[in-house]
Order: structure tokens, then C-alpha cells, then sequence
């Protein structure tokens, strides 16, 4: 299965969840995480919070390849892509192993993957060597096989993300 996560609304249409799913986060309505932990102890691998992010975060464990498409905002990503991330903790469990000299938390049934970040907005390259530093960190944590991070102007985003999209006919 191939996901694509964006909030960045597209002119054209792309297709609906069948091997290739693409999810406008910005008509979902995804609340931030609480931090309880529920998804760990209370109901192990579901939110306690019931909004759009549980129809979500089982799309990203069982997707082979995924494209993230944010806005680049203070070297994070924006509100909509962190909310869904951050609430995507429950494809994780509460144990801890290492992980290439790493501690890091078992994975939840999540398929490997591969992934492509799309950032635009981005002001400067500090702000763009902060962002490969989270996204590094975030590629490890979820064991992603590849990744790479695509740097976009705003006006150029749409066809970045078709290029990539194009490119899942290949496999």
C-alpha cells in the first residue's frame, strides 16, 4: 500500500484508498495528543481520543510507501502533519529495544517502509538542516528502509508530489 499524507490541498484529484491513498489532513479533524499514554496502557494500540487520526494511523503501519507533504514551520513540521504524527503513537508499543545502538519503542505490526518528505515554506538552511535532523530521527524511530526530503517552493509543491506519486507505478 502506498499513503500519501498532505496538507497541502491539491487542484486534482488523486486516487481514494485502494493501493494508493492519499489523505488531505487538512479536511480531517485530528486533535492534538494528550500525552496520556492511553494507547499504551489503557487501550493498547488505539487513541482514547476518537477523531479522524484512528482511521489514519493504521493506513501508515501497513503502507510499504509513504509521502509526507508539510508546510516547514520553525524546522518542524506544521500543526496538521505534527497533530497526525504525534497521534500515530499507538502503531508503537509502551517496550523499548535496541535499535542500532539505539533504544527505541517495538513497532506495532508496522510494515518497513519507504518515505519522501515534502517540505515547503522553508525560510533558510538552518531551518532545513533542523528539519533533516527531526526527520533522521523520525525515519529511525518508525525504521523506515529509505527516506529523502524533497525542499519545495509552495508554487511547485503539486507537481513534486505528482512526480512522486508517478513514481509508485514503478514498483
Amino acid at each position: 500500500m502506498n499513503l500519501l499524507l498532505s496538507d497541502f490541498p491539491l487542484t486534482e484529484e488523486l486516487p481514494k484508498c485502494d493501493q494508493n491513498c492519499y489523505v488531505d489532513l487538512n479536511q480531517m479533524k485530528i486533535a492534538g495528543c494528550k500525552g496520556c499514554f492511553g494507547c499504551w496502557v489503557k487501550t493498547p494500540g488505539k487513541c482514547v481520543l476518537r477523531d479522524d487520526a484512528v482511521k489514519i494511523y493504521p493506513l501508515i503501519a501497513k503502507s510499504e510507501r509513504l509521502i509526507y507533504v508539510s508546510r516547514l514551520f520553525y524546522g518542524s513540521y506544521d500543526e496538521p502533519m505534527k497533530y497526525m504524527l504525534e497521534r500515530a503513537i499507538p502503531i508503537q508499543q509502551a517496550f523499548i529495544r535496541l535499535y542500532h545502538n539505539e533504544t527505541h519503542h517495538v513497532q506495532r505490526q508496522v510494515v518497513k517502509k519507504q518515505a519522501v518528505i515534502i517540505a515547503y515554506g522553508e525560510k533558510d538552511e538552518q531551518e532545513r538542516e533542523i528539519f533533516r535532523k527531526l526527520v533522521g530521527r523520525n525515519a529511525k524511530n518508525m525504521q523506515f528502509t529509505d527516506w529523502k526530503i524533497h525542499f519545495s517552493p509552495e508554487k511547485e509543491v503539486e507537481k513534486a508530489i505528482r512526480r512522486e506519486v508517478g513514481l509508485w507505478e514503478s514498483f
